[in-house]
């Protein structure tokens, strides 16, 4: 099996204490895209605008993410990863700050592009570090710690954010994170290693390698998985309230659950990307298939809806390492490029999902949104299936 990335590894390197500060890192990041999520109301409020134009910062950052990401890695593919993580949590930091400082909605909107951008740049960089620093037979767990970083804010991070937006302002939230990156940014600087860009890895050579199409094939099992997933997770809550008959409080324990399942889904994932990255895609793709046909099928049961929104979360959310993994190892020279590409092709897939939902929800209520993420997730199987026979010319 070819190794995701060309660096060799550092010596004198504590990769359990580098691949805790990167986790850190990724949680920080994670908790900062979801903190409008969960405080939308107060910042529309303060800010004088409607609630529209509050979830417009977060297409923003996810635009930011999807396009600035690959963009900012290719620019910088020459440079060591080392320095460009420090950048990119210096760039986070400041622009994290402004939505605390500054009272103005423009200013916000633009951050929060490039909190999107840097974070990531962070992510490709953080992939190609933590690749560097382990056994190649190790490479798919090394890549889920960064990956759970990121789940482990929506299922952790979200929740305490928005109790602390409650208590302290939505402002205050912000300067929290920005006390935690700052922290984050110093242990950066003490423990990351330096990890130069191999020999023949210019930007135009990674970048034919890293839109070549087998690894844009397997992006597209990513795309399709978690559109799937989304298409019914986004309308969870009219799910509950229309087929289910769960309301109120209790609504918070289901979305608590998908949380907690997609972190550990990530975490489990990346022991069977390096058993058989090829593998997990499909089964992770027939998995979603499953969960989405229980909670279709056996709606009315508040304990099977329960069950299949834990599937859902633990099984597409487990995909994600063997995805990373995938489209480094197909990638060759271009992984470090490569490596940003998995967060874009979720997050379209993340936008194309709920667009989907949502259309079938208003044509025939919340069922038929999980229905459609059924027959989305047929097409990931075949997509998943199709890409196992794939390898890298090099």
């Amino acid at each position: 099996m070819t190794t995701p990335t060309t660096t060799t590894v550092p010596t004198r390197v504590r990769p359990g204490v580098v691949l805790a500060v990167l986790f850190t890192g990724a949680f920080v990041m994670g908790c900062a895209e979801m903190l409008v999520v969960g405080m939308i109301d107060l910042i529309a409020d303060d800010l004088s605008v409607s609630l529209a134009a509050a979830g417009a910062l977060v297409t923003a950052n996810a635009l930011g993410l999807a396009l600035g990401g690959p963009l900012l890695t290719f620019l910088t593919t020459r440079f060591d990863r080392r320095s460009v993580l420090l950048a990119a949590a210096s760039v986070f930091l400041l622009a994290s700050l402004l939505p605390a400082l500054v009272a103005d909605y423009p200013v916000f909107l633009a951050a929060r592009v490039v909190i999107g951008a840097v974070q990531g740049l962070f992510i490709a960089a953080a992939m190609v570090t933590a690749t560097s620093i382990v056994a190649p037979e190790r490479s798919g767990r090394a890549m889920a710690v960064v990956i759970s970083g990121f789940a482990t804010s929506s299922a952790l991070g979200l929740p305490l954010g928005t109790l602390l937006g409650q208590a302290a302002g939505w402002r205050g939230s912000f300067l929290t994170v920005v006390v935690v990156a700052a922290a984050v940014l110093a242990l950066l600087v003490v423990v990351l290693p330096s990890v130069p860009t191999g020999s023949g890895s210019g930007a135009l050579g990674q970048a034919r390698s890293a839109f070549a199409p087998r690894v844009l094939a397997v992006l597209s099992v990513s795309f399709l998985t978690f559109a799937a997933m989304l298409a019914a997770i986004t309308y969870l809550v009219p799910f509950l309230d229309a087929v289910t008959g769960v309301t109120g409080p209790l609504v918070t324990v289901y979305l608590l659950v998908y949380g907690v399942s997609t972190t550990l889904g990530s975490a489990l994932g990346g022991r069977f990307a390096d058993q058989n990255a090829s593998r997990m895609l499909v089964v992770g793709a027939i998995g979603v298939l499953i969960a989405l046909g229980v909670m279709l099928a056996f709606g009315a049961s508040p304990w099977a809806v329960g069950l299949a929104v834990l599937g859902i979360g633990a099984l597409g959310m487990g995909t994600a390492p063997s995805i990373q993994h995938r489209v480094v190892t197909l990638a060759g020279r271009g992984a470090p490029l490569a490596a940003s590409l998995p967060a874009s092709a979720v997050n379209a897939g993340i936008a194309f999902g709920s667009l989907a939902g949502g259309i079938a929800l208003e044509q025939r209520g919340p069922s038929f949104a999980v229905f459609t993420g059924m027959g989305i997730a047929v097409v990931a199987i075949a997509a998943a299936w199709a890409t196992g026979f794939l390898r890298t010319s090099s």
